[in-house]
C-alpha cells in the first residue's frame, strides 16, 4: 500500500489505539506470534506513546510499553537508545521497517509492521482528510453525510468544551478580583458592550477604576456617568453642552476623591460604526444598566428563561442620549434600548459562561438549563456559520453555532481530525 502523502505517527497512534487494522495471525519481524491482550494507555506526554499494554509474544505474555513510529530507525533518530524511558518499551509498532532496533541484552526489540495490516478503506479516507488540497475544512465533502446522532452528540461535546475555556478564562479574572463575582461581570459586560472594536479599550475602562467605586457610584446616575465618561477621557475635550460641563465638573470632584487616572480617549473609536454602536451609546447603556440593577449578578443567577433576561436588560438611557449619540451635537429622538439581537451576545458571551462557573463551584450545575436556553436563542451570523451552511450544515440556534465555531477553530483548523468524532466516523467508514 503506497502513500500519496507522508504518514503521520497520529494516525498509527489512533490506528493502534482502536485496532483499525486486521488482528488474525499478529506475527512480528521476527516471525514470533503476537497476541495484543491491551493496547495500553495512550500517553500524550513525553516518553513512550501507550503505557501499561499488555502483549503475548509466542507463549510469554508481557506487561510494559508500546513505541509507535512511521520508520523503525525514527527510534534512533530520536535517541530513544540513550533514554531509560524507553527501556520498558516491550514492542516497537512501525509503518515501515528500516532498521533494526536492539534492546540492552542485545536481542532485537519485537517490531509489528502495519503497512499491509491496516484496512484499505481506513487508509484511504486517512489519505483524503489530510490531502494537501487547500479545504476549508478537511471533511468537507463528506460532513454533511455523518450519522445526526453522531454529530449530535458531538456538538454537545464541543459546546461544554467551549464553555470550559470560557469559564477557565473568567476563573483567572475572580483570582484577580478575589472571587468578587459582581466586580467580574462589570467587567465582561463592558467589553461585551464594546463590540469587536472597542471592546479592549471598555475592559481598560472597567478595570481603570476599583468596583468599589462603581458600586457607591451606581446609586446616582449623574455620579455613575461622571466616573465613566471621565474614566473614558470624555472630558479631554471641550463641550458646551450643558450636561457635558455638570458631568466634568462631578468628575473632577469623584477623580481627586477617589485619586483616579484616566484612559485615553483615543482608545475609543467612532470610525465606521453604526450610531447606536458608538462608545457614547453603549457608556450610556452599561451605566443604565448598572444604575437600574445594583446587583445585577445575584438578579442573573436566579433568571433562567430567554424572557427574563430581556425584562432584565430593558433599560432606558439618560433623557440626554434619547437625543444624542455623542457630546458634540443633537440629533433625532431614539430610545437607544438594547436590542434582542445584542442581550443574545451578552447571554451567550457572558452570562452563561458566568453562570456556569458559578453554579459549577458549588456543584450544582445542570446543563439541560444552558442547553434550553441556547436552542432559544437565534443562530449567530458570521462567515463560520455562513461557510457551513453551504455544506448543508445548517444551524437552528445559537448552541448550533457555538457547537460549529468549536469545531472549526479548536479540531478543523488545527486538523486534529483524529481526535473529532466526525473525522473518526468518516475514517472508519468502508
Amino acid at each position: 500500500m503506497k502513500s500519496k502523502k507522508a504518514m503521520n505517527e497520529d494516525f498509527l497512534h489512533y490506528v493502534w489505539k482502536y485496532k483499525l487494522f486486521s488482528k488474525g495471525d499478529l506475527k512480528t519481524t521476527s516471525n514470533e506470534v503476537l497476541t495484543i491482550l491491551k493496547s495500553g494507555i495512550h500517553n500524550k506526554n513525553s516518553g513512550p506513546d501507550f503505557l501499561n499494554s499488555e502483549l503475548k509474544i509466542d507463549d510469554q505474555v508481557w506487561i510494559g510499553n508500546v513505541e509507535i513510529h512511521t520508520k523503525s530507525s525514527d527510534w534512533y533518530l530520536h535517541n530513544h537508545e540513550i533514554d531509560t524511558n524507553y527501556d520498558a518499551v516491550i514492542l516497537h509498532v512501525v509503518w515501515e521497517d528500516d532498521a533494526t532496533i536492539y534492546m540492552k541484552n542485545n536481542k532485537a526489540l519485537p517490531t509489528l509492521i502495519l503497512k499491509n495490516l491496516v484496512d484499505k478503506a481506513v487508509f484511504t479516507n486517512y489519505q483524503q482528510l489530510f490531502s494537501k488540497e487547500q479545504r476549508w475544512i478537511p471533511c468537507q465533502s463528506e460532513i454533511a453525510n455523518v450519522d445526526r446522532f453522531v454529530f449530535d452528540n458531538w456538538k454537545e461535546r464541543l459546546f461544554f468544551d467551549r464553555l470550559e475555556r470560557k469559564s477557565n478564562v473568567i476563573k483567572k479574572s475572580l483570582k484577580v478580583e478575589n472571587d468578587n463575582y459582581e466586580a467580574v461581570l462589570f467587567q465582561l459586560l463592558a467589553k461585551n458592550f464594546g463590540l469587536k472594536v472597542n471592546g479592549e479599550s471598555f475592559l481598560r475602562l472597567a478595570k481603570s477604576v476599583d468596583f468599589s467605586i462603581i458600586r457607591k457610584c451606581s446609586f446616582n446616575e449623574k455620579q455613575l456617568s461622571a466616573l465613566l465618561f471621565g474614566q473614558a477621557g470624555f472630558f479631554e475635550v471641550e463641550f458646551e453642552e450643558e450636561y457635558h460641563q455638570e458631568l466634568k465638573e462631578e468628575y473632577k470632584y469623584l477623580k481627586h476623591k477617589y485619586n483616579l487616572k484616566p484612559i485615553a480617549n483615543s482608545e475609543f473609536s467612532f470610525f465606521r460604526m453604526r450610531p447606536n454602536n458608538f462608545p457614547t451609546i453603549r457608556i450610556a447603556q452599561l451605566i443604565a444598566l448598572f444604575v437600574k440593577h445594583q446587583n445585577l449578578f445575584s438578579k442573573l443567577m436566579i433568571v433562567k428563561n430567554l424572557e427574563g433576561f430581556y425584562k432584565l436588560f430593558s433599560v432606558d438611557v439618560y433623557p440626554f442620549w434619547k437625543t444624542h449619540y455623542s457630546f458634540e451635537k443633537e440629533s433625532k429622538s431614539s430610545a437607544k434600548k438594547l436590542t434582542k439581537s445584542f442581550v443574545d451576545l451578552l447571554i451567550i458571551n457572558t452570562i452563561i459562561p458566568l453562570k456556569f462557573l458559578y453554579k459549577k463551584s458549588r456543584e450544582v450545575v445542570y446543563e439541560d438549563e444552558f442547553l434550553d436556553l441556547l436552542r432559544n436563542i437565534k443562530s449567530e451570523k458570521n462567515s463560520i456559520i455562513s461557510k457551513f451552511s453551504e455544506l448543508k450544515i445548517i444551524s437552528k440556534n445559537a448552541f448550533d453555532t457555538q457547537a460549529l465555531l468549536e469545531l472549526k477553530n479548536n479540531y478543523c483548523a488545527p486538523k486534529r481530525c483524529l481526535e473529532c468524532a466526525i473525522g473518526k466516523t468518516i475514517l472508519k467508514r468502508k
